[in-house]
């Protein structure tokens, strides 16, 4: 899964040189950050990447509908004819239902599971035991979506994860949880933008798949995401644009 993305932050970079010995779908990802930093349009730029290479459906699960399609996501194609399936399901109940039926669903398997929003369905019920079953359900979900798919074909999953300047206890335990079962993570830190722009930096921890990869990605005035290397990673570890600010470890 951690492929998918790095695809997604190299379309405006340098292509990274392992990048075609990297498996299609790869662990579970985790995608954090603070509010407002572009978990959902990376997620969707995610969704059209996977839907574009033709390699089945995708499922988006949300909250709630996009207000808008995020701009500047890597393709002008139309989602609904790459076969990008968007679903709703407003409770943490109605999220265990959808998951716990989707062997029943009709049609061909979904080759990548995208969830935004994690952390509004833990927040109904913040036990860990509930966070342990929902995460249970979606790699359950995910290795079904595989099997359906055949021999030598994996469903990838990316969940994105709001995280908080200040975590409470709650939070930590839950992120804790979360790194056990989802290898793969990048992490959105916000970053010193320029006028008119909203700049974060991306750190791309493939699960050891290959090696750490960063980017600065610029969110400008009219929404269109902007994406280029990370300076340090032109051979310079000098020449960063500032501290990172955000939770990683």
């Amino acid at each position: 899964m951690a492929e998918t993305l790095r695809r997604v932050l190299t379309r405006g970079g340098a292509a990274w040189s392992g990048e075609e010995n990297m498996p299609a779908a790869g662990p579970p990802l985790l995608l954090l950050g603070t509010p407002g930093s572009g978990k959902t349009a990376l997620l969707f730029a995610a969704a059209l990447e996977a839907a574009g290479e033709g390699q089945g459906p995708v499922l988006f699960l949300t909250r709630r509908p996009l207000q808008s399609m995020p701009r500047g996501t890597g393709t002008t194609l139309d989602p609904m004819r790459l076969q990008i399936r968007f679903q709703y399901p407003p409770s943490t109940r109605e999220l265990f239902r959808l998951l716990c039926s989707a062997h029943e669903a009709p049609g061909p398997a979904p080759s990548l599971l995208l969830l935004d929003g994690l952390e509004e369905y833990l927040a109904e019920d913040p036990e860990p035991q509930e966070a342990a079953y929902l995460i249970a359900l979606l790699l359950d979900t995910a290795a079904h979506f595989s099997h359906r798919l055949g021999p030598g074909r994996d469903c990838g999953l990316m969940v994105a994860l709001q995280t908080q300047e200040e975590a409470g206890s709650g939070d930590v335990l839950h992120l804790a949880l979360l790194q056990r079962y989802f290898p793969a993570q990048c992490w959105l830190q916000p970053d010193a933008p320029g006028p008119g722009e909203h700049g974060l930096r991306a750190c791309l921890e493939p699960g050891g798949l290959g090696p750490r990869t960063e980017w600065w990605v610029t969110f400008r005035s009219d929404g269109e995401m902007m994406i280029a290397p990370w300076p340090t990673q032109a051979g310079d570890p000098s020449s960063g644009k500032g501290s990172s600010s955000g939770g990683q470890p």
